[in-house]
C-alpha cells in the first residue's frame, strides 16, 4: 500500500496475537495498513495501549512525507462514511444499544482495575455476544479482578469455581450419587448445574490450567457452540442438561513453562475460548495504581515498589534470565499495604518478595539477584544485610 495525502488522518488499531506477534493495523473502515508502519511502531502502540494516527511531517531533504505518530485510542471512532453505511442500512435498534453500551462501557471499568480500553471493550463485547472468554497472563495481573469486574458491569447472576483446588471433577461439575433412608440412593446435582441452568449467569472457571484433565473433557461439550449441553453420563441414552440462554463461561490460565503444576491446555478446548491476553503493568501504571489504592503512602516509596516489580519483570523477559518470573501486581499491592501499615521496605520484601525465589546458589541465586535489585531503593543503611548468612552457607 502506498501512502498519499489522501491517507492523512487516518487512525488505526493494532491488534497483537501474542507478546512477539503484531497482526492487522485496522482503521475504522476495516481496512489494514500494517504493510506501512514498522513493526516497532506496531509494538510501542500496541504497548501503551494506544491507537496511531497517520500525519504530514516536514523532512529537510524529503519535504512533506506522511508518517504514524501514537494519539489517544479515543480517537479512534466510527468514521463518517461508516456511520452514514449503518444509517443506511437501518440497524435494528437492538444492535445499535448494544454497540452503544460496548463502546462507552470503559467507564464501568473500576479505577482499580488497570486495563486498556481496547481491551475492555473487547471484553465486554465477547460477553455481551456469549462467547466463552478465558484471560491468560502472569501471576498476580488482575486476571480474576478483571472478571469479576465484568461481572459488576453486566449486573448478571454469577457462580465462581476453582478448578485448580477440584479434587472430583465429575462431583464438582456434574454431582455425586447419595443415601438417605427417606430418598434411598439419589443423584445430587452440583452447584455448576444450578449455574448452567441460570439464564444469562456469568460462570467464572479459575486457575483451568491447574484442573485434571477430566474437568476439560466434561466441559467440552459444554463450551462448544454447536452443543452447549452437559452430559450426565458417558452412557449414549443418559440424560444431558442444556446449558440455559445467555450464559457466559470466563476462564482463567496461567500459560508457561514458569508455572508448577500446570498442565497444557488441550487446543480443543482453547479453540472454545476467544482470548484475552492481560497487559503486563510498566512502572508508571503501576505507581499510578498503587497511588489510587494507597493515598496517605509516599508517592517515591509507591514508585519505588513499582519499578522493583517492572525490573524483574524486564528480566524474566531477558533470552537468558536470571530469575523465571516477575513481581506480581498482586505482590506490588501487598507490599504497598504493608508500607501502610508501618513496615519498612526491606522487612515487606522479606516477607513478600523474597520467599517466591529460590535461595540455591547463594550468591548467584534467583533470591540474591532480586535482592541486589530491592536494595537499591533502601535509603536506611541496611546494605550490609543483602547476604544472610543462608546465602553464604547455600554459596559454599
Amino acid at each position: 500500500m502506498n501512502l498519499t495525502n489522501k491517507n492523512i488522518g487516518t487512525v488505526v488499531v493494532v491488534s497483537a496475537t501474542s507478546r512477539s506477534a503484531m497482526g492487522a493495523a485496522l482503521d475504522p473502515n476495516g481496512v489494514d495498513y500494517a504493510s506501512t508502519i514498522s513493526y516497532q511502531q506496531r509494538r510501542n502502540a500496541v504497548q501503551s495501549g494506544k491507537a496511531l494516527k497517520l500525519v504530514n511531517v516536514i523532512d529537510s531533504k524529503q519535504g512533506n512525507r506522511p508518517s504514524w505518530k501514537t494519539v489517544p485510542i479515543s480517537e479512534f471512532t466510527r468514521s463518517e462514511r461508516v456511520m452514514e453505511k449503518e444509517s443506511t442500512i437501518n440497524l435494528p435498534e437492538r444492535q445499535v444499544a448494544t454497540m452503544d453500551f460496548i463502546h462507552s462501557s470503559y467507564k464501568l471499568k473500576p479505577k482499580s482495575l488497570v486495563m486498556r480500553e481496547l481491551k475492555w471493550k473487547y471484553l465486554i463485547r465477547s460477553a455481551v455476544r456469549g462467547k466463552n472468554i478465558m484471560m491468560t497472563g502472569m501471576s498476580g495481573c488482575g486476571k480474576t479482578m478483571s472478571a469479576k469486574a465484568l461481572v459488576a458491569a453486566l449486573d448478571r447472576p454469577d457462580f465462581y469455581f476453582n478448578m485448580g483446588a477440584t479434587q472430583d471433577p465429575r462431583a464438582t461439575l456434574i454431582g455425586n450419587v447419595q443415601f438417605n433412608n427417606e430418598l434411598g440412593t439419589y443423584m445430587a446435582e452440583s452447584l455448576f448445574v444450578t449455574a448452567i441452568q441460570t439464564p444469562n449467569a456469568v460462570i467464572l472457571l479459575d486457575e483451568l490450567t491447574r484442573a485434571h484433565p477430566d474437568a476439560w473433557n466434561i466441559l467440552m461439550p459444554v463450551l462448544d457452540s454447536g452443543q452447549r449441553y452437559l452430559r450426565l453420563d458417558e452412557a449414549a441414552d443418559q440424560a444431558t442438561i442444556k446449558v440455559a440462554e445467555g450464559v457466559t463461561f470466563i476462564a482463567t490460565a496461567n500459560i508457561g513453562n514458569e508455572y508448577t503444576a500446570t498442565r497444557q491446555l488441550d487446543k480443543a478446548l482453547i479453540d472454545r475460548f476467544t482470548t484475552i491476553e492481560m497487559d503486563i503493568l510498566n512502572d508508571e501504571e503501576e505507581t499510578g495504581l498503587l497511588q489510587y489504592m494507597f493515598p496517605n503512602v509516599e508517592k517515591k516509596i509507591l514508585n519505588s515498589i513499582a519499578t522493583i516489580a517492572h525490573l524483574t519483570r524486564i528480566e524474566s523477559l531477558n533470552d537468558a534470565p536470571r530469575i523465571d518470573s516477575g513481581v506480581s501486581t498482586r505482590t506490588s499491592v501487598e507490599l504497598a499495604g504493608l508500607i501502610y501499615d508501618g513496615f519498612e521496605l526491606q522487612d515487606a520484601a522479606e516477607i513478600t518478595i523474597y520467599p517466591q525465589y529460590d535461595s540455591a546458589g547463594g550468591v548467584d541465586s534467583e533470591r540474591t539477584f532480586v535482592k541486589q535489585i530491592v536494595q537499591k531503593f533502601i535509603t536506611d543503611g541496611t546494605s550490609d544485610d543483602l547476604f544472610t548468612e543462608e546465602d553464604m552457607t547455600d554459596a559454599a
